[in-house]
């Protein structure tokens, strides 16, 4: 029973032992294999339950026949592909060109089709049998393609798109004010602007608006949207003015932080005004835009239009979960759905117009950011997983995991794990289904892009899930298609020319760093985490040349935030500390830290000692001028600096174990995006990381006549 047990739930890809972040072994209770197996669909109370469920994983795993195979293989450009189960060498097939075309012929002596050297999704016929063949490049686009430099030294900011302001925002950052901000961005020399995640939020219920735990990722967030880019400030200006909202639109405009469910409510109440005129409109500019928004929605299909009906939904229903709908609603392809789809049709119109205002607000941005010289432009951030709330898992339920969520096991920082109460992709559901939401997912991140940052990318091989109600400690890895999963990743990368980051803190299984780098993937290196088993701070030079360099991320304190110890005060503050830990502890290992730091930036001269503790006498501004010059001398090719340390703020986005205890994601920058990087300190913080950089690229030492090591200030 016990060997059978195992054999099932490896079979259905869980991990029976794995290593924890200190290196130790750990082993998958049996309890935890049976839940996790029960949710995953395989039941364990007896032998005979097991034995079915495991010739169930059998067959789907090593299909029979043709008429079992997935209907999507995916394979390398150049290498023979195995199909599913074999056939006979000498089978004959049609492979259907994706750019037109087509190939006959015959399996080789090994039942293999030769390898294939165009890339795409094609279609396969063989054996009376139908498929998708998708060919990937053997890397991702890189660096080197979107700059022409074999040894890039590119670097580019990262935003908060919520927190950019600008006139007439409302309260909420915007495509426009993105625009604004890659203009500026480009002006210093930058090659790229990172931004937070867009994925689409829930229109009625705005009280939910981590960037993190997005409705679906297949969308976009129209909070984003400015309608001022398509349809003029006159039309917005007039649905505001009918709206009467003007006062409080100006005093969300006004405050520091983002009021979420107000700016929202106020934003999409205006936007319907907006939408009504637009509608009613029989101008020849009116119609030629009627005629692009129908386009839109054509090509966003049953995707766009399962979420607007979604939407449409949830404001007749009331905010919750769609799981708590009556039963004829939960099923996208029921009658009762067609039905309510068709006497909702202006309602589920106005969402379809809002997702219309936003793509082109982001597509404006991109296209701006090339325009003026960036050779990436926005790189987006690919959220790990969706609330299990949204439309994403009520419109592909079957293409998703019911009854478990996202986490990560304990580690030295999380004593207990970690439970994100996201939705996981389902394995087998993305087989079964040709990764159709996957690709979509990719498509939406790439299209209006140069680049994507795909947050817990350790995710494309395994996922720390934990049983509804259960403990995050009392959770286990699941296995995934890496190998089908990065090659989609590498094929979607080519046809949107855009670079892929994938962000790998964390517990990483051994050799998979290497994976991603062998798919041209690049990594993340952070300052804090760059230190050597002494917890000495690299030299520049021994970065890595396979992964972007950061001062910080929106989990994490900013520069001028840890060198003033503001992360702690906020931990103690909030209770957040260990039993072991004090604030006072805490502070004074942050001097010994500080002074580690300020010693391998130059700013001391010598090792630090007793004496040299007192580190936090060197301004910030001269410390986070000395770390934008370390990190512009590493050999990574490229540097991204968060708008929080370009400009020396102290506050982070987001501290993670918080919820309302922190103005995580609301914090708004002061300064309007026109002006935001125009102060005297900041262009000149840019400059030098600029010319550092450049002279880098070009061969040339610094300053101090070696690469990274900033001089005594």
């Amino acid at each position: 029973m016990k060997a059978l047990l195992r054999e099932l739930a490896d079979a259905a890809g869980l991990l029976l032992e794995w290593e924890n972040s200190d290196g130790e072994p750990c082993q998958l209770s049996e309890q935890v294999q049976r839940n996790l197996l029960e949710v995953l669909g395989y039941s364990t109370p007896s032998e005979s339950a097991m034995e079915e469920g495991l010739q169930r994983l059998k067959r789907l795993n090593a299909p029979q026949s043709p008429a079992e195979w997935p209907p999507l293989l995916t394979a390398d450009c150049g290498t023979p592909i195995m199909l599913p189960s074999p056939l006979s060498p000498g089978t004959a097939f049609t492979l259907q060109l994706e750019q037109g075309g087509s190939q006959k012929g015959y399996l080789d002596d090994d039942g293999a089709v030769p390898s294939v050297t165009e890339i795409g999704y094609h279609r396969l016929q063989i054996a009376d049998t139908e498929l998708t063949l998708a060919v990937a490049p053997h890397q991702c686009y890189s660096l080197s393609d979107a700059s022409g430099e074999s040894t890039p030294r590119m670097w580019g900011l990262a935003a908060q798109l919520y927190a950019l302001r600008r006139p007439g925002d409302g309260g909420i950052g915007d495509t426009l004010a993105l625009e604004q901000c890659v203009v500026h961005a480009a002006e210093q020399g930058a090659d790229a602007l990172a931004i937070s995640p867009t994925h689409a939020m829930f229109s009625a219920d705005p009280e939910r608006y981590s960037p993190y735990s997005p409705s679906t990722r297949l969308l976009y967030n129209v909070l984003y949207s400015a309608a001022e880019t398509l349809l003029g400030e006159t039309c917005v200006h007039e649905a505001q003015a009918r709206n009467g909202l003007q006062a409080e639109l100006r005093r969300l405009e006004a405050d520091d932080y983002l009021d979420w469910p107000e700016a929202a409510r106020v934003k999409l109440s205006w936007l319907r005004y907006l939408y009504d005129d637009f509608m009613e409109r029989e101008d020849y500019e009116a119609q030629a835009l009627h005629q692009e928004m129908q386009a839109f929605r054509r090509a966003g299909g049953e995707l766009l239009e399962d979420h607007c009906r979604f939407e449409a939904l949830q404001r007749e229903l009331g905010p919750g979960d769609w799981r708590d709908w009556p039963e004829e609603l939960r099923d996208p392809a029921s009658l009762t759905l067609a039905h309510f789809a068709e006497t909702r049709t202006d309602e589920i119109g106005f969402h379809a117009f809002l997702q219309w205002l936003t793509a082109d607000g982001l597509a404006r941005a991109q296209r701006t950011a090339r325009e003026r010289g960036m050779a990436i432009g926005l790189i987006t951030d690919l959220a790990v997983g969706a609330d299990a709330r949204g439309s994403q898992t009520w419109s592909r339920p079957t293409d998703m995991l019911e009854g478990v969520s996202i986490g990560a096991p304990p580690d030295l920082f999380n004593a207990n794990g970690q439970d994100w109460g996201l939705a996981a992709f389902s394995p087998f559901g993305l087989k079964r289904s040709g990764f159709r939401s996957f690709i979509d997912m990719l498509r939406s991140a790439f299209a209006h892009a140069g680049g994507v940052r795909i947050d817990h990318i350790l995710g494309l091989m395994r996922l720390w899930l934990i049983p509804q109600g259960a403990p995050p400690f009392e959770g286990g890895y699941l296995s995934y298609p890496l190998d089908d999963m990065l090659r989609l990743v590498a094929l979607e990368s080519w046809r949107h020319r855009a670079i892929v980051i994938g962000e790998d803190l964390g517990t990483v299984a051994p050799g998979f760093r290497e994976r991603l780098t062998a798919r041209g993937i690049l990594g993340m290196q952070v300052l804090w985490f760059e230190q050597d088993e002494a917890h000495n701070y690299l030299p520049a030079s021994n970065w890595k040349p396979n992964a972007i360099a950061t001062t910080s991320t929106h989990d994490l304190p900013t520069v001028a935030g840890w060198w003033a110890g503001r992360d702690i005060e906020w931990r103690s503050h909030l209770g957040l500390l260990k039993e072991t830990q004090s604030a006072e502890s805490e502070q004074l290992a942050r001097r010994q830290e500080r002074a580690k730091l300020a010693s391998s930036l130059g700013l001391l001269g010598a090792t630090p000692t007793t004496e040299t503790l007192e580190a936090a006498d060197i301004p910030a501004s001269q410390v986070l001028n000395a770390c934008t010059r370390h990190l512009a001398g590493t050999p990574a090719p490229l540097l991204i600096l968060p708008v929080e340390d370009a400009l020396g703020l102290e506050e982070q986005a987001n501290l993670p174990g918080t919820l309302d205890e922190h103005p995580n994601w609301r914090r708004r920058w002061a300064s309007h995006a026109n002006d935001l990087l125009t102060s005297d300190e900041v262009r000149q913080r840019l400059a030098a990381l600029a010319h550092t950089r450049k002279a880098i690229s070009q061969g040339k030492p610094s300053r101090s006549g070696q690469f990274g090591k900033s001089t005594h200030e």
